[in-house]
C-alpha cells in the first residue's frame, strides 16, 4: 500500500523519484529513478547486506566496481555484488536517467531521503548544486545507515 509521503527528492545534485519504498512492497526492495547530471553520481562506497542494481534508461554512466570501470548505455543492467566497492558518474553533455534497485532497500531509502530535499513530483531535472556537499553530514548519514563512503586520503 502506497503512502502519501513525498516521493521526489534532490539528493547531492541528483533528482530521485521513489517508485517503491520498501514499505510499499513488504520490505523487499526500494526502486528509484534517478536523473544524474553530467559529472555527478555516487562516490566509492560499499554496503554489506543491501543488494544494488542499476538499469540505464538514457545517457551513459561510468560504473566502477572493485576498481574496474565500465561504461553503460541505455538498456544496460549493472549488478553490484554484495559488499563490493562501487561508484558511478554520468558522462556526456546531458543528464543520464537510471533505475536503481536496492534490496531490501531500507538503507538506501534512509540515506537518500535524509540527505535529500523534498521537491514537487512534477520536477523533471535537478536544480544545480550551490557548492560542494557537506561531507561531514554525508558521512554521518551514511554511517548511521550502515553504508561506508570511501574518502580519499588528503595529501
Amino acid at each position: 500500500m502506497r503512502d502519501d509521503r513525498c516521493r521526489t527528492y534532490e539528493t547531492l545534485g541528483i533528482l530521485m523519484t521513489f517508485h517503491a519504498f520498501p514499505s510499499d512492497v513488504q520490505g523487499k526492495y526500494c526502486l528509484v529513478e534517478a536523473v544524474v547530471p553530467p559529472g555527478l553520481g555516487a562516490p566509492p562506497n560499499h554496503h554489506a547486506g543491501e543488494t544494488e542494481a542499476f538499469h540505464v534508461l538514457e545517457g551513459e554512466i561510468d560504473f566502477m566496481i572493485d576498481g574496474e570501470v565500465t561504461t553503460a548505455g541505455p538498456g544496460t543492467h549493472v549488478a553490484i555484488p554484495d559488499g563490493a566497492v562501487h561508484a558511478f558518474t554520468a558522462k556526456g553533455d546531458t543528464p543520464a536517467r537510471v533505475l536503481i534497485l536496492n534490496a531490501p532497500g531500507t538503507m538506501h531509502e534512509t540515506f537518500f531521503t535524509e540527505l535529500g530535499t523534498p521537491v514537487p513530483a512534477s520536477t523533471k531535472t535537478p536544480a544545480p548544486m550551490d557548492g560542494p556537499p557537506d561531507l561531514a553530514r554525508v558521512l554521518s548519514v551514511a554511517n548511521a545507515t550502515g553504508m561506508t563512503i570511501l574518502v580519499p586520503a588528503e595529501a
